[in-house]
């Protein structure tokens, strides 16, 4: 069921749909609603915030009550019960009016030139996509152990992080989903969010954003930086544990996996035996020996979280070659088959 009126069939075409995804925090989501609320833009550009209640139990769709009475037109919530992540988002793809699509998440705030500048790019170039710049929401002292800086930094599991500088530039890498945009034709042509990826009840694989963002560039679409398009995400206090983040590392090794496509079996043995020998007698001996032997703080506990990775990626393709045994297809194939089909 959704707030606020619904676009007629022949009314003027809805410029931008903002996307969130929501579940039970109500409180951060109204912060967040607060800062999107503020948008600066054109007159002559209309633009929605479609919430997606990922079936909340707490106050969530009082909150976007709120919004919709304050804002009368602006704000719509439509409750997706499956829960999950990828569903939400593909039910925001579904529901959303607009032909861009600006995601954005529960828990960040945003700057009142944020939608303007992140859609720009795709009002005046030829590209697929858009990557804004997410920063740390106030001040934040990391621990000794953690690097934020340069290649090898652990800004993307504290905070989702993305940061190329100031300069607008294609992106090599894909955006993460708490600041990004794609046109909705991307959606209608090489289809929706992979649902065997996307954090939800007894599954913490992420990567479903970022997967998205590598399909579209594989097929040869362009995705463009835009610096000017910022976004704040809070660090939260769960989040400053080395166990949490091993975990997030090991988990984004099982996420990797999965995105990788099945090779023919080589004299009859499943290709992903002779990859898991691989890593486990030569790739995860290599990255443990350089978490071993680094000395500095922060570059021993990056090393070490690539060695959790590793093991994510050993775990997770015997898991898949062992579930492939009996079976017709490749599991992870069979699993991609529903990422459009939810209704």
């Amino acid at each position: 069921m959704a707030t606020g009126p619904r676009t007629e069939r022949n009314a003027t075409p809805m410029n931008v749909t903002v996307v969130i995804c929501t579940y039970n925090r109500c409180l951060c989501l109204a912060r967040a609603l607060e800062s999107v609320a503020a948008q600066v833009l054109p007159d002559s550009v209309r633009w929605e915030v479609l919430v997606i209640d990922n079936n909340s139990t707490d106050h969530t769709r009082d909150v976007v009550e709120e919004f919709s009475k304050r804002f009368p037109g602006r704000f719509r919530c439509v409750l997706e019960p499956q829960q999950g992540l990828s569903f939400a988002r593909n039910t925001g793809v579904r529901e959303s009016r607009g032909t861009m699509l600006a995601f954005t998440d529960d828990d960040v705030t945003v700057e009142p030139t944020w939608l303007q500048n992140l859609t720009a790019p795709m009002e005046t170039a030829k590209c697929g996509g858009v990557g804004g710049r997410t920063l740390i929401a106030g001040t934040f002292s990391p621990p000794k152990w953690m690097k934020l800086d340069g290649e090898d930094n652990l800004g993307a599991p504290l905070a989702a992080l993305f940061d190329y500088g100031l300069r607008p530039c294609s992106l090599r890498w894909p955006p993460y989903g708490a600041n990004m945009a794609f046109r909705k034709e991307m959606f209608e042509k090489y289809g929706l969010f992979r649902i065997d990826l996307g954090i939800g009840p007894g599954n913490r694989i992420p990567n479903e954003d970022t997967e998205f963002g590598r399909r579209l560039m594989a097929a040869g679409e362009q995705l463009v930086y835009a610096p000017s398009a910022v976004v704040y995400h809070p660090v939260f206090e769960n989040r400053l544990r080395k166990s949490y983040f091993l975990g997030w590392f090991f988990d984004y090794g099982r996420a990797t996996v999965r995105e990788w496509k099945c090779k023919p079996d080589i004299l009859g043995i499943p290709r992903r035996y002779f990859s898991i020998a691989n890593m486990i007698g030569f790739r995860l001996p290599q990255r443990t020996f350089r978490w071993i032997g680094t000395f500095s703080p922060q570059q021993r506990f990056f090393n070490k979280c690539r060695a959790w990775s590793m093991a994510g990626q050993i775990v997770e393709t015997y898991r898949l070659a062992r579930d492939s045994k009996g079976q017709k297809g490749d599991p992870t194939e069979r699993a991609k088959i529903g990422y459009g089909a939810h209704t």
